[in-house]
């Protein structure tokens, strides 16, 4: 097998991807680290999922001279066929078989990997039992609630001992019982050295399990490296929601406190019209503003993922 750097599961440089004339990904430079979690944050339309499937050959990235991807240490889209057979991937949509059981369903999918009977129903007792779906192995999927056949793809997609697991939104729709189990098992599975890599729209689904996340816009990369780094260096540390704005009209005792703030660079606003934000490093200046506003229409607080995920890309919805 070719050899990459000792730390290294995914090495990308110079990544485009073009749909005719649309540019979906726009020269990605990134690097995955073996046995952590990376997860892939961005607007709809961002690029995510673009970027994904060309790590597994699902989308071949256009064809240049500086374009370079590395998957466990083989090329991409050369040696593919490789890549796949040391993958699990994930995909938004289930496409389970409803009509057959859980027990069914996998082992249709071990004999697509070559798995004998034996080896494959040894690999399917384990996997169910990782996923807490034991006794449920005789119900036909559509017996199954969102969470169960949500447990079973994910079971699926680990049915080769894959070195590298991709999970395209995962837990969407998913009761927070279910999406902490979920989380649960990806941290396991890094534990025993799998590498991840997963979109999400959940701010506190990347803040939980991710080691670094990626942050795109419009095809690009516009932030990237630990959840919590990039929170110390690029937002403010605490923010102010007002929902009544109205309280802060011109003139009155807050919007003077607001101006002064402001000009002595201790406080940014943001927000809409119908819910201001006011974001600083300073809490005694917005517990001071705080007192200007009527009680239960502001809530002070540490600010989160979403925050800097919002500064980042902008509160616009994308065409």
């Amino acid at each position: 097998m070719d050899q990459t750097t000792a730390t290294a599961a995914i090495e990308v440089r110079q990544l485009f991807k073009h749909y005719g004339d649309f540019q979906a990904v726009a020269g990605l430079d990134f690097t995955v680290s073996t046995g952590r979690c990376t997860a892939f944050l961005g607007p709809n339309g961002a690029g995510k999922t673009s970027t994904i499937k060309t790590l597994y050959g699902k989308a071949l990235a256009d064809q240049r001279p500086e374009t370079s991807i590395r998957v466990l240490g083989y090329d991409m889209p050369r040696q593919q066929l490789a890549v796949k057979s040391l993958t699990g991937v994930v995909p938004q949509d289930n496409s389970l078989d409803e009509e057959l059981d859980i027990e069914a369903n996998l082992f249709l999918y071990a004999r697509f990997y070559g798995m004998k009977r034996k080896a494959a129903m040894a690999r399917i007792d384990e996997l169910l039992d990782f996923m807490e779906l034991t006794e449920k192995r005789h119900n036909r999927v559509k017996e199954l609630s969102g969470g169960m056949q949500r447990r079973l793809v994910i079971a699926r997609a680990l049915l080769n001992n894959p070195r590298l697991l991709i999970l395209d939104e995962p837990t969407t729709g998913l009761d927070p019982q279910v999406r902490q189990l979920i989380w649960n098992k990806l941290r396991a599975l890094m534990r025993d050295g799998v590498t991840i890599l997963l979109t999400t729209h959940y701010m506190d689904e990347a803040w939980q399990i991710a080691d670094d996340i990626i942050i795109m816009d419009k095809g690009r990369i516009v932030l990237q490296g630990s959840p919590r780094d990039l929170m110390a260096k690029h937002i403010e540390g605490f923010v102010l929601e007002v929902s009544e704005p109205d309280d802060l009209k011109a003139d009155s005792p807050g919007a003077k406190t607001i101006g002064r703030y402001e000009a002595e660079g201790k406080m940014r606003r943001d927000g809409s019209a119908e819910r201001a934000l006011f974001y600083s490093d300073d809490e005694t200046s917005l517990e001071s503003l705080a007192q200007h506003l009527s009680p239960g229409s502001f809530m002070l607080r540490r600010t989160n993922l979403e925050d800097l995920f919002l500064k980042t890309t902008g509160r616009a919805l994308n065409d």
